[in-house]
């Protein structure tokens, strides 16, 4: 929702209002409303507007490219996963797959812990070994602080307990809930920006970070979080997950 707002002799600011803790301005020149400095005016030449317009696309364009760039850059970063999550709607799947998707239902409600923790550790030690004490393990934030803590807290406790690594968890608090990206697969760019959380962020600077998920499917959350945590001055290694997302039965 956009509110505009405008204060004598200054120009009009447009404050986007979101569940979001951050709010941006955006600061539009006075002459855009004037009818004197209209688009239409004369005394602009149509090939002056043309310019400007494209001129605009391209900025438009490159802020997309960068993005972009920025998401594959951590999606082409090493990952691993320890089994693959069919969901429920597949219903043409094996007692194996049948028994993976419930894993990954008892983990997100925080019963199967100990089990995924067991993995985790014994992957992260195949391929860190002793350098598992200079890597920070941190889990992408569950939709709800519940939800986060129920499936994270001890999991994260005992994965750092097994590999001698830090626990990043402690250190990322979510304050605000969102919808989780399953529930709303047509807009999944909106559902990510609703959801809030803090970070420590001293903590994080100059890090090795692993980032940790329950399941990954295009791998849009676990880029789009580790890119948070390299703003803050982190180096982000790659992602661990419990599963990934298939949808053909082999």
């Amino acid at each position: 929702m956009l509110a505009i707002v405008q204060t004598p002799n200054r120009p009009l600011h447009l404050t986007e209002k979101s569940s979001s803790a951050c709010r941006a301005y955006f600061s539009l020149p006075i002459w855009l409303f004037d009818r004197h400095h209209s688009w239409k005016a004369k005394n602009i030449p149509w090939a002056g507007r043309k310019s400007l317009r494209n001129k605009g696309r391209k900025n438009i364009r490159a802020m997309a490219h960068k993005n972009d760039y920025q998401i594959q850059k951590q999606l082409d970063k090493p990952q691993t996963w320890f089994c693959k999550y069919y969901p429920a709607r597949i219903r043409n799947v094996g007692e194996k797959e049948i028994a993976d998707r419930q894993l990954v239902f008892d983990f997100k409600d925080g019963r199967a812990y100990e089990e995924v923790a067991q993995r985790t550790a014994e992957n992260m030690l195949t391929l860190y070994g002793k350098g598992c004490v200079n890597i920070v393990f941190a889990p992408v934030p569950a939709s709800t602080s519940e939800s986060n803590e129920l499936r994270y807290k001890a999991f994260c406790h005992r994965v750092c307990e097994l590999t001698g690594a830090e626990n990043g968890y402690e250190h990322v608090r979510v304050c605000g809930e969102r919808k989780t990206i399953h529930d709303n697969r047509k807009n999944e760019d909106e559902v990510r920006k609703a959801n809030v959380v803090e970070f420590d962020e001293p903590f994080f600077d100059n890090k090795m970070v692993l980032v940790f998920d329950d399941v990954i499917t295009k791998g849009l959350s676990y880029a789009k979080y580790a890119n948070q945590l390299e703003r803050l001055g982190a180096c982000v290694i790659g992602g661990m997950f419990l599963a990934r997302t298939h949808y053909k039965v082999r």
